[in-house]
């Protein structure tokens, strides 16, 4: 438990209010009511001001455990025999800067992301602030049948996101969100160069994400109408660093099956 709360980067109660109070300013809100979110995240404290304000509140902590995920990402994109792309930002606000940028970007393209309204800093921390999506579920908390018609629509998103040049980076069950039937898309993380490769990755994570709860044939099979089998096959070399992230659990060789298999038909 220490170890998790020294990761997860707990910001004493004092800070995190002067954050809620500096959101309640910008906001001319007269009065506030704060919730945390039961959130597994290492890397921000999110809460929801008002029912209207999700808020992320980064650490100097968040940062330092951003920098070891960056940097253990990018020795597993190694192993899978390509360059590191991950990126890493040097303070909170940077951080929260980038998800801020990442978020429009993705917007910007026709895709379904909480309104980013700001980043800004309050006391060395950094803060991002987006619309608050009422109702929703993470895609892992749903049943296969609500799954399954959703499920092209994430390989659809996926597809245009990187029509558009863009890369989630870290696509996994609790980034992506189900709002009023629509899938919207959380947490983008920031990739460097090596574009086909963060975009592989992320066609990788999609596939983890999908087979626990449709089955790894239908998942590849889904796939396969909007990826090239190129792309699959470059893909299935990072299903192994994939598999062994613990935000994912499925089952790598039987995905690289169904691949291979539709590679020579």
């Amino acid at each position: 438990m220490a170890l998790r709360q020294l990761l997860g980067g707990q910001i004493a109660w004092p800070r995190l209010e002067a954050v809620a109070r500096a959101v309640l300013e910008r906001y001319d809100e007269p009065a506030g009511r704060v919730e945390f979110l039961d959130a597994n995240n290492w890397l921000s404290t999110p809460m929801v001001i008002n029912d209207r304000y999700f808020v992320k509140v980064i650490s100097e902590q968040h940062s330092l455990v951003h920098a070891l995920l960056t940097t253990g990402r990018n020795i597993g994109a190694f192993t899978s025999g390509t360059e590191g792309f991950f990126e890493h930002f040097g303070t909170p606000l940077q951080m929260a800067e980038h998800e801020r940028d990442a978020t429009r970007e993705m917007q910007a393209v026709g895709l379904n992301v909480p309104e980013p309204l700001e980043a800004f800093e309050v006391d060395g921390l950094g803060v991002l602030v987006l619309e608050y999506l009422p109702e929703f579920r993470t895609l892992d908390k749903l049943d296969e049948s609500a799954v399954r018609p959703l499920a092209p629509s994430l390989f659809s998103a996926l597809d245009r996101m990187h029509e558009a040049e863009l890369a989630h980076g870290d696509l996994r069950s609790e980034n992506v969100l189900i709002s009023r039937g629509e899938l919207y898309f959380i947490d983008a993380t920031s990739v460097r160069d090596g574009i086909g490769e963060a975009r592989a990755y992320d066609l990788a994570c999609a596939l983890g994400v999908l087979a626990p709860l449709i089955g790894s044939r239908d998942a590849v099979s889904l796939a396969t109408e909007h990826f090239e089998m190129e792309t699959l096959l470059q893909a299935r070399d990072f299903l192994d660093f994939v598999t062994i992230r613990p935000d994912h659990d499925f089952d790598a060789g039987a995905v690289k099956a169904e691949i291979e298999n539709r590679a020579t038909r």
